[in-house]
C-alpha cells in the first residue's frame, strides 16, 4: 500500500455514500436525533462518520480489514514492527506498554516526574516502581529527563527489573540521548517504553531528536493529536517485536479500550499519518523555521528569556525540540502563573502551560507568521507593563529525598486508610499523592514511608509559595495515610 492512501478513511465515506438505512447505534442516525443547535455547530459530515464496528468498517478490538490496512501504514511510516490506533489517548497507550511487561510483585524503573497515567498503570499491575530521579534545571525551575549514566546504575542495581519506562522528549521539548539508553537496557535484556506524548512529529524531521522507534526501543505511546493533526483523545501505540508480544499488547489494548469506539478520532488518525508520511518533513520543517526565528525575536525582548541549544549540556538534555518555546518570566518580578493570566486577559493568548517560573508555548504545523506577531507583541507589551518590578530571581529548587516504599502502590490503594495531621504524620504509610510544582516531582506517593525531612520539605515548599498537587486536603493540614499500619524497617 502507499502512503497516499487513507483506508479506513476512504472505508467510512463510501459507507457515508451508500446512505444506508440505519437500525444500530449510534442513536442520533446521522444527526437527525440530535439537538438541531449542536448538529448545526458540528455539521452532518461528522456526524454521518459517527458510526460503530459493523463489518464493512471493521473492528478495533480485532481488526482484520481497513483498520488493519491503516494501522499497517502507521506501521510503516513510524518504522514500527506494527502500530496500534488508540482512542483512549495516550494514558490508555501508557497503561497497555505497562501492563504487557510487568504484573504483581515485578519491578519497574521509571523516573520520578511520571505522568499520572503511569503511576495508576503500576496501580492496576500491581508492579513496584524502582525511582530514578530526573535531571533537575534549577536555572529554569523545572525537571528534564534521566540521564545515562543513572539509568546505568539502576540497571546494575536492579537487574531483574521487568522494564525500563522514559519520558522522552518531556514536556519542555528536552530529549535524553535515547539510543544509549535503549542499547544499555537491552544488553540486560530489559525492554524500554517510552512515554512519547510529545514527540509524534520528531520521527518525520532529521532536524529533531530521534523517536523512540529509530532509538530501539520496544514501545512507544505517541499522541497524534498533541502535535500531528489528529483530533484529541487519538493516539497511537508503536511496537517492536522481540521482548514484548504484539499478541498480548492487543489484548491488553483491547481490555482498557471502550467496545464503541470513536469512528471519527480513528479517521483523523489515518488522516494524520497521511499527512506526517507525505509532507510532514516540509510542514515540520516551516514550523521549526518559524519557532527559530520567534525564539530570536523574543529574546531580544528585556526581562524575559527563551531557551535555546545553549541547555543542551549532559546526556540528560542530550537534544531538544526547538518548536516548543520555554519562556523564564522569572526576572521580570511575576510568576509563570500571572503571564498566563495577563496574556489571556489583555492578548486573548492561551499559552500550553505556566509554572512559577516560565510559560509554554507550542509551534505546530497549523501556525503561521500571524499567530507568532501577536505573541511577540504581547510579550513586549507584557514587559513593557511589568518592567518597573523587574528583579534578578534566583530560583529555589531542591529535590527531595525518595522515601522507602514499604507496600506496593495497588495494596496502598486498596488499604483502609484515615486522615491524620501531616506534622504528625512521620514514620506512617502515605495513601496519597503530594507534589510540588515545580519541578513537578512526587514526594510521596501511595506505598511509601513519610519521614519528617520530606515533611519539613513540604512545609519550607509551602512557605516560599509553591503550589502543592495530590492530595484531597489541598491545605495539606491533613494527609491520608493506611490505617493502624506502622511501617517496617
Amino acid at each position: 500500500m502507499s502512503q497516499l492512501e487513507t483506508p479506513l478513511f476512504d472505508a467510512l465515506l463510501k459507507h457515508r455514500n451508500r446512505h444506508p438505512i440505519q437500525f444500530h447505534i449510534p442513536g442520533h442516525k446521522k444527526g437527525k436525533g440530535m439537538d438541531p443547535a449542536f448538529r448545526e455547530f458540528v455539521g452532518d459530515n461528522v456526524l454521518s462518520i459517527d458510526l460503530i464496528n459493523i463489518a464493512p468498517l471493521d473492528d478495533l478490538h480485532s481488526p482484520k480489514g481497513v483498520i488493519k490496512e491503516a494501522q499497517h501504514l502507521a506501521a510503516e511510516a513510524f518504522g514500527a514492527d506494527e502500530t496500534f490506533f488508540s482512542v483512549q489517548g495516550t494514558s490508555g497507550a501508557i497503561m497497555t506498554m505497562i501492563l504487557t511487561i510487568c504484573g504483581p510483585g515485578d519491578k519497574i524503573l521509571v523516573p520520578r516526574n511520571v505522568h499520572k497515567s503511569i503511576m495508576s498503570a503500576i496501580v492496576f499491575a500491581g508492579a513496584i516502581p524502582v525511582f530514578i530521579h530526573p535531571e533537575v534545571d534549577k536555572e529554569l525551575g523545572i525537571s528534564h529527563g534521566i540521564s545515562v549514566e543513572s539509568v546505568e546504575k539502576a540497571l546494575e542495581a536492579h537487574s531483574d527489573a521487568k522494564g525500563l519506562l522514559v519520558i522522552n522528549p518531556t514536556y519542555f521539548g528536552l530529549a535524553a540521548d535515547l539510543k544509549r539508553i535503549v542499547e544499555l537496557s537491552h544488553e540486560k535484556g530489559i525492554p524500554v517504553v517510552v512515554d512519547e506524548a510529545h514527540g509524534v512529529h520528531i520521527h518525520f524531521h532529521d532536524s529533531l531528536p530521534i523517536s523512540a522507534m529509530q532509538a530501539g526501543a520496544d514501545m512507544a505511546a505517541t499522541s497524534v493529536h498533541k502535535l500531528g493533526g489528529s483530533m484529541t483523545q487519538s493516539s497511537i501505540l508503536n511496537v517492536k517485536e522481540g521482548l514484548v508480544s504484539t499478541k498480548r499488547v492487543q489484548s491488553i489494548l483491547s481490555m482498557l479500550t471502550t467496545t464503541s469506539t470513536s469512528y471519527p478520532l480513528l479517521a483523523s488518525l489515518d488522516t494524520a499519518r497521511r499527512q506526517l508520511a507525505i509532507h510532514g518533513e516540509d510542514l515540520i520543517g516551516d514550523a521549526i523555521r518559524l519557532a527559530k526565528d520567534t525564539r530570536k525575536r523574543i529574546n531580544a525582548i528585556p526581562h524575559i528569556r527563551c531557551v535555546g541549544e545553549e541547555i543542551l549540556q549532559t546526556s540528560a538534555t542530550y537534544d531538544m525540540d526547538p518548536t516548543k518555546l520555554l519562556i523564564s518570566v522569572k526576572d521580570l518580578g511575576m510568576t509563570g502563573y500571572d503571564a498566563e493570566i495577563w496574556l489571556r486577559e489583555k492578548a486573548n493568548i492561551e499559552v500550553e502551560l505556566s509554572d512559577l517560573y516560565n510559560i509554554l508555548c507550542l509551534i505546530t504545523l497549523g501556525d503561521t507568521k500571524k499567530e507568532v506577531n501577536l505573541l511577540v507583541n504581547a510579550l513586549s507589551r507584557m514587559v513593557a507593563a511589568h518592567e518597573s518590578d523587574a528583579v534578578i530571581v534566583e530560583p529555589s529548587v531542591t529535590l527531595p529525598d525518595i522515601p522507602g516504599l514499604a507496600m506496593s502502590p495497588r495494596d496502598a490503594f486498596y488499604a483502609a486508610t484515615e486522615s491524620i495531621p501531616l506534622k504528625g504524620a512521620s514514620g506512617r504509610i502515605s495513601a496519597e499523592f503530594v507534589m510540588v510544582y515545580p519541578p513537578g516531582i512526587p514526594i510521596f506517593i501511595p506505598g511509601e514511608i513519610i519521614t519528617q525531612g520530606n515533611i519539613d520539605y513540604i512545609t519550607m515548599n509551602i512557605e516560599a509559595g509553591l503550589p502543592v498537587q495530590g492530595p484531597e486536603d489541598d491545605t495539606l493540614e491533613m494527609i491520608h495515610v493506611i490505617k493502624e499500619h506502622q511501617a517496617i524497617f
